[in-house]
């Protein structure tokens, strides 16, 4: 393999990008699989290698692979910002046609990597995402997979059966349309769909066993992932119109309230009227639910107001300290 550097304009057919924390064991083997299958097939590539800020010798493993293999590029960060924040960049300095992703661990397949390919290109998908069907986790991680996958159907209306598999293809469209942040890498399909792109499909993958190191995820990331879950479901939503759902609200819990106080008064009327003895207003409990509800109301109100007028100043760009780069113009 030659040293010398793409060309300016290297008509890129696929790019894939691979976020990675401490793997410098498993990325010798894993650019030598992924350069035999795809030139194999014919394919122009790049491997955008995305160092998560790891504490191993991971960079100065890039830095060596690069020298003989022109497809390498590299991004390393100046500290841990997490799997999304790495996509995400990654995404950004894409070339290719297509955008393939993938971990670092071995775990995924780059045998894969050609059909994915057709997929985008000939069948037309915007996004086609693994499933990894038969798995080799322990069942402390599949169980709570399952769980995840199927509220995450629910909640979407994206019929996937695993939503968190990092071997994905996207069209360069899509990778160009999102941003993912926080922990969202798990539903960037979501991402797309809400975005206009449609048609997302699916292909069983392989497996792998993990053959060097240890998970970089525990138990945690399921808890992060549904307040995730939930916090994409609003912005998608409403990002682009607070006031539809904070105005909604507001209005509702004021109408309520100002009802129960007008039925309140009205009561204490109709008694009074009739020569009934009747309870002042202010010493019913209903009252005071009545009051907060109108309280409520207002202060919901006037935040979906302000959340407009935020909503139309423009959002803030994500922004990473990246510390290197390696064979990027």
């Amino acid at each position: 393999m030659s040293s010398k550097r793409l060309p300016q304009h290297f008509p890129v057919e696929l790019s894939i990008v691979i976020p990675l924390l401490n793997e410098a064991e498993s990325l010798p083997e894993l650019t030598r699989w992924i350069h035999r299958v795809l030139t194999q097939h014919g394919l122009t590539y790049e491997v955008l290698l995305i160092d998560d800020g790891s504490t191993d010798d991971s960079w100065e493993v890039i830095e060596d692979l690069a020298q003989d293999d022109v497809h390498l590029r590299g991004i390393r960060f100046n500290r841990n910002y997490g799997k999304s924040a790495a996509l995400d960049t990654g995404f950004r300095a894409a070339q290719g046609r297509v955008v393939c992703t993938m971990d670092a661990d071995l775990q995924d397949s780059p045998e894969e990597l050609p059909e994915l390919y057709r997929m985008i290109t000939q069948d037309g998908y915007d996004l086609v995402s693994g499933w990894k069907k038969k798995r080799f986790d322990p069942i402390s991680k599949t169980i709570p997979t399952k769980l995840f996958n199927g509220v995450t159907r629910w909640l979407s209306g994206i019929q996937l059966h695993d939503f968190n598999c990092g071997l994905k293809a996207y069209n360069h469209r899509v990778v160009k349309a999102v941003e993912v942040y926080g922990e969202m890498h798990r539903y960037i399909p979501v991402i797309a769909k809400w975005a206009g792109f449609r048609k997302i499909g699916e292909k069983v993958v392989q497996h792998q066993e993990r053959k060097y190191g240890t998970t970089k995820f525990g138990l945690e990331r399921f808890v992060y992932g549904f307040l995730d879950l939930l916090s994409i479901t609003f912005v998608s939503r409403f990002r682009k119109r607070p006031m539809h759902f904070f105005g909604t609200v507001g209005t509702l819990s004021f109408l309520v309230g100002m009802l129960i106080t007008l039925w309140l008064v009205g009561e204490k009327l109709y008694l009074a009227a009739h020569n009934l003895k009747a309870r002042s207003v202010t010493d019913q409990p209903l009252f005071f639910l009545a009051l907060v509800a109108v309280i409520v109301g207002v202060q919901v109100f006037v935040a979906g107001f302000l959340a407009e007028m935020v909503s139309l100043s423009g959002s803030r760009k994500n922004q990473y300290l990246i510390r290197e780069k390696l064979n990027l113009s």
